[in-house]
């Protein structure tokens, strides 16, 4: 990777925790950091046009490697001049590997030393990932930043399960990082290892000897306990090149969200704000709400008088209501295009919370004002 496309430029270090504010700097445009990623699987962020998540403040947008390869296939996005084009996003983007895939399909997948064999959930025929098959449909796709392949290890597990995996995560991330040839894109490693300490450190050791240009912390927010997850980004933040971005796969609610930014996370994605949208479930300063409740029916305020986001600025609770009620496409459209500028606009208050020192009181009362943090 070269490092004059691709850098972490670290500004200031909250001074009661591990907080970090700072420039993440791509060949696509600089993103500030600590930020929330929308997660657009197959090149689109559901119901969202490119045009309103930049409008939304968005940095980096994530697409996922797997489903890209089955379609359109990986041929047809590079043809198109990269992800980017394709979709017509003018910012940063990111790929996963497949990694997640490996726990979410664990019923119709086999894993070998070579690879994972899946089977294509369109038709059945037979798909074998290897890390080196990965990197080159990554590489096809385009994005600023890729990931290694992995496994993400289920939770709970046995540890002779979890070393097993974890040193075969280790020895797929060599094979990836001999197989990356592109010098615009940065490629990250994975670090796995479960709840077992030992194993995270192993881990995040290896990778980081590698020289990678970011990395990320895997197989979290999978249902283990929050204390355990926080235990997880902690045993393997303290072994990695604080110069190099963290990013934490996977989490999407207040409560993760922000203690990742506590423990030293520079990036962090979810499908939950807009899987939650299309349901009627929005996050707002007064807590989550279900718009289609009935007492909505005849509330003519808007939806967050603390929101700048487009939907907050036009329409109503009340039009809201009959828009989920109604079924209308336009309703979860509106609501998606909310709970992604919420999330964006927490960070945002991340970040100035980080620069000025303050960012546990910050951290603090948001999770106070927002009351459970599970109803994020």
């Amino acid at each position: 990777m070269d490092s004059k496309l691709f850098s972490l430029e670290i500004r200031h270090i909250d001074a009661k925790t591990g907080a970090r504010y700072g420039v993440l700097h791509t060949p696509h445009g600089d993103c500030e950091v600590p930020m929330f990623m929308p997660v657009g699987t197959n090149a689109t962020v559901k119901c969202l046009s490119p045009e309103e998540l930049k409008e939304a403040g968005s940095g980096v947008v994530l697409a996922n490697t797997y489903h890209l390869h089955l379609r359109p296939g990986e041929e047809i996005v590079k043809q198109a001049g990269g992800v980017q084009k394709f979709m017509n996003y003018p910012g940063p983007m990111l790929t996963d590997s497949g990694g997640f895939q490996v726990f979410s399909l664990q019923k119709t997948r086999k894993i070998s030393e070579q690879g994972v064999e899946f089977r294509n959930i369109y038709n059945g025929d037979k798909e074998f990932f290897t890390p080196e098959k990965v990197i080159a449909i990554e590489e096809a796709i385009g994005a600023d930043i890729i990931m290694s392949f992995d496994e993400c290890i289920p939770y709970p597990v046995d540890y002779e399960y979890a070393r097993k995996s974890t040193e075969r995560t280790i020895r797929w991330a060599k094979r990836g990082l001999a197989a990356h040839h592109r010098p615009d894109q940065a490629l990250f490693g994975i670090v796995q290892g479960s709840s077992f300490r030992d194993l995270r450190e192993k881990c995040a050791k290896e990778l980081a000897a590698l020289d990678f240009p970011g990395y990320s912390i895997g197989g979290t927010s999978i249902g283990e306990p929050k204390d355990v997850c926080f235990q997880m980004i902690e045993d393997a933040i303290r072994y990695l090149p604080p110069e190099k971005p963290r990013y934490l796969m996977g989490v999407g609610s207040l409560d993760y969200l922000l203690g990742g930014v506590e423990r030293g996370v520079d990036m962090m994605d979810c499908v939950l704000p807009t899987r939650i949208a299309r349901h009627g479930a929005l996050m707002t300063s007064a807590g989550r709400i279900n718009i289609r409740n009935a007492k909505y029916k005849d509330d003519f305020s808007p939806l967050d008088s603390e929101c700048d986001c487009y939907t907050c600025r036009h329409y109503t609770k009340a039009y809201l209501h009959h828009l989920a009620m109604t079924g209308e496409e336009f309703g979860k459209r509106l609501n998606s295009l909310h709970n992604i500028r919420f999330l964006i606009r927490v960070m945002e208050g991340a970040r100035k919370a980080i620069q000025e020192d303050r960012f546990l009181e910050y951290e603090q009362m948001i999770l106070a004002r927002y009351g459970d943090p599970r109803g994020f």
